[in-house]
């Protein structure tokens, strides 16, 4: 990555950060999933994109789509409903991860593509659902969503600068040439370093400690199988980035990726393996 881009990817984390962070620890749940909510329009717009929406007009109705789900599933009627959406969401993951692992070759396309524009539900509704979820999860909710975040961020961070420095073997040649299975290597192992103080804050069990270092480590593999499924998306599309809206991301959806796929996981575990 160019020194110059490297620097405005810092910048505007150093601009973005801090406010989402206050937002986690400060707002309640009703207004984070309003933030949160915010911040998947210009995503779900990107991704009608990828999928060959070509009017505006349609990519304007995928948003509304998207934007009318978040509040049909706040509804109590359907609030029961979360944790099995949530489990879909983990299950089509666990999907993308093999049919990734098999694939052999790229097809561009140009037309419009129903199949991944619904698809973009799963893949944007459900991290929305996770972290609402689990932010409500007293009393530790808001640190356990900060906590994620920054789990995601850290395998990014570490899979980068360890597959700069060590990384010889692609991990995915065909996607995402940059990626290293090194880089990925320090990504789970700095995932998996993160987690025994969290697991030791949250005062849980040796047995229980094992098994949530266990879920920060496949937190950290799930978030590479986000990001290299929009990257196929961007391929497929021929296109590098899936906006400009983030100096030195891309779009929304760049800067998200990893965590849609990472988000579901991690909220799963937790609920089984931290009490309330």
């Amino acid at each position: 990555m160019p020194v110059g881009k490297l620097r405005q990817r810092v910048l505007t984390a150093l601009l973005l950060v801090p406010p989402l962070v206050a937002a986690v620890l400060l707002l309640s749940t009703p207004y984070l999933a309003l933030c949160l909510g915010l911040l998947l329009l210009p995503a779900a717009w990107e991704w009608a994109t990828l999928t060959g929406l070509p009017a505006r007009s349609g990519r304007l109705a995928y948003v509304a789509l998207v934007a009318l789900c978040l509040p049909l599933l706040w509804q109590p009627a359907l609030r029961q409903w979360s944790l099995p959406l949530i489990a879909v969401a983990v299950i089509f993951w666990c999907a993308v991860t093999l049919f990734l692992f098999r694939l052999r070759s790229l097809t561009c396309k140009s037309g419009a593509d129903p199949g991944m524009a619904a698809v973009g539900v799963i893949v944007l509704v459900g991290p929305w659902l996770a972290m609402v979820h689990l932010h409500a999860y007293a009393p530790a909710g808001p640190a356990l969503v900060l906590f994620l975040l920054v789990l995601v961020w850290l395998a990014d961070i570490l899979a980068y600068f360890t597959g700069r420095r060590w990384g010889r073997a692609k991990l995915a040649p065909l996607l995402s040439p940059g990626k290293t299975r090194v880089g990925v290597y320090g990504a789970l192992a700095g995932a998996g370093l993160c987690g025994i103080p969290a697991g030791w804050a949250l005062e849980l069990p040796l047995g229980h400690l094992a098994l949530f270092v266990a879920l920060c480590v496949l937190t950290a593999a799930i978030s590479v199988v986000g990001d290299l499924f929009e990257s196929l998306l961007k391929r497929n599309r021929g296109l590098k980035d899936s906006g400009q809206l983030l100096p030195g991301h891309g779009g929304m959806l760049d800067r998200i990726d990893s965590l849609t796929a990472a988000a579901p996981l991690f909220t799963l575990g937790v609920l089984w393996l931290v009490p309330s």
